[in-house]
């Protein structure tokens, strides 16, 4: 059973093969964990936020409420792919696929290569890299940008190169491009600068000050949307996540910490038990004697820990989820300890549960659908397709002019131009397009039924056009709970 694992440990730990072996495995990866969320989620719909980055892509601007990044991705990769549930699956997996390749990298300046194959199959037991990272959004985007940030860094402050330092401070623009909870890996890893024992030379050189540089010259287009915007997206986070009492933070703060730990708790226990490490060890571990180790250590502790402090000072709620993007280095500070060895059984056994994982959970995966469509997934995303098909189907009995702009409750609305054939752009939530162009395209409106304040705004719009429907998504042969929507079509005013 285990020749063919042996057969994919030899060429992951061959010079000659290694790294096209682990190309391919990624790609294999990539393709089993995109099938079954197609399968398991082929019941419940796009996530919301995945149909909000879509709204979002077709209104590029240099922020929302979230910074940009994340839209400006979505709109290159279905400039190419059609907007489908699979192509958008695929994309959701490629983010934490480079982010392993880019740990692959990293761990080679500090593992051997048995240890290197190890620490990479490790991270696939983390549900950030396969469950969690099939929801596409602004944190899973985090995931390879936070691991080529800090693999360029730790090169940077090394070398004290031009190129990586340039590079490092692309990547950490790109990171606040992509979230401001990015923020904590940058005073992370200026805080591992500050406290190891080469900090005068690195200062002293040029290398950080290029990195600084090349990091502003990205984000000032943000910056300058920021401030004639009043900087809302702030506003947004206050409101959303902040002003919590004290007591309140603090316990969202143990259960960040508490939490993020158990994320990583299978593949640190499947260390502990197969290397039986003593305390020197395990202190060896969390906090290296050696230089390079201790700043890798250092650059993995305080993108992690911060946010509890910060959230302490600053009254905002945590969770969990949002450590998703800080394991690039667990790796290195769970097998670089010299006294640490792995033996070629043990490394089959972890690659043999590497695989498995995913081959289980594809054939789990239909039982997966049937339970969630038992359960009855959100109205908003489960019958969006269904509700698109309506709202088009009425919108052409009304005009042959293409669907260019819905409205109405904002999670519907994403969810309709999602899958409508015209694509058209969404109005919650946007800048609003001007007075006449939205009277010459028109729009349709949809509301839950029960929404009296939507249908309210859809009835001044549109009284004389306003269509009640049930619908019902069915999969396979078990039915969907009936949900009603209220449309309203506004046709253009040619």
């Amino acid at each position: 059973m285990l020749a063919p694992i042996h057969t994919l440990r030899s060429a992951l730990i061959d010079p000659a093969r290694s790294e096209r072996a682990v190309l391919l495995s990624l790609g294999a990866y990539v393709v089993l964990w995109t099938i079954y969320g197609i399968i398991a989620k082929s019941s419940q719909g796009l996530h919301p936020d995945m149909t909000e980055l879509i709204a979002w892509s077709r209104d590029l601007a240099w922020g929302y409420k979230h910074p940009p990044l994340a839209a400006l991705i979505v709109w290159l990769w279905f400039s190419v792919l059609p907007v489908a549930e699979w192509s958008y699956y695929l994309l959701a997996m490629l983010m934490p696929a480079i982010a392993l390749w880019i740990v692959w990298r990293l761990s080679a300046d500090y593992l051997d290569i048995e240890k290197r194959v190890v620490g990479l199959a490790l991270l696939t037991f983390i549900p950030f890299f396969n469950f969690h990272a099939l929801k596409f959004n602004v944190n899973t985007v985090l995931m390879p940008l936070w691991a080529v940030t800090t693999f360029w860094f730790l090169r940077s402050y090394k070398t004290r190169s031009a190129l990586y330092a340039a590079l490092a401070g692309i990547a950490a623009a790109g990171c606040m491009l992509g979230k401001y909870w990015s923020v904590f890996l940058l005073a992370g890893l200026a805080l591992a600068a500050l406290i190891d024992q080469r900090r005068a030379i690195y200062f002293r050189s040029a290398a950080p000050w290029i990195t600084i540089a090349a990091g502003i010259a990205v984000l000032a287009p943000h910056l300058l949307w920021l401030y004639r915007d009043n900087f809302a997206p702030f506003e947004y986070a206050v409101y959303v996540h902040g002003a919590k009492t004290f007591s309140d933070t603090a316990v969202a703060a143990l259960g960040y910490l508490a939490g993020s730990v158990g994320y990583v708790a299978i593949p640190v226990l499947i260390v502990l038990a197969i290397t039986r490490p003593n305390r020197a060890t395990i202190a060896d571990m969390a906090w290296p004697a050696g230089t390079d180790r201790r700043l890798a250590a250092a650059a993995f502790w305080g993108p992690l820990l911060l946010p509890a402090f910060g959230a302490l000072a600053g009254g905002i709620e945590l969770t969990s989820l949002w450590s998703m993007s800080a394991w690039t280095l667990l790796p290195v500070l769970l097998l670089s300890p010299p006294a640490l060895t792995m033996k070629e059984i043990d490394t089959c056994r972890i690659l043999a549960g590497a695989v498995l994982l995913p081959l289980v959970m594809l054939m789990a995966s239909p039982v997966i659908a049937i339970i969630v469509q038992r359960n009855g997934p959100p109205p908003a995303t489960a019958r969006a397709g269904l509700l698109a098909d309506e709202v088009e189907r009425l919108w052409r009995e009304a005009t042959p002019q293409p669907l260019r702009f819905v409205g109405g409750d904002a999670g519907l609305a994403n969810g309709v131009i999602s899958y409508a054939a015209d694509r058209p752009r969404a109005l919650p939530g946007m800048p609003p397009p001007g007075a006449v162009e939205l009277a010459r395209s028109g729009q349709a409106v949809v509301c839950f039924a029960e929404d009296a304040n939507c249908r309210a705004a859809g009835a001044a719009l549109a009284s004389n056009r306003m269509i009640e429907n049930d619908i019902v998504r069915n999969f396979l042969r078990f039915p969907g709970k009936p949900q009603r929507y209220t449309i309203f079509i506004v046709p253009p005013r040619l």
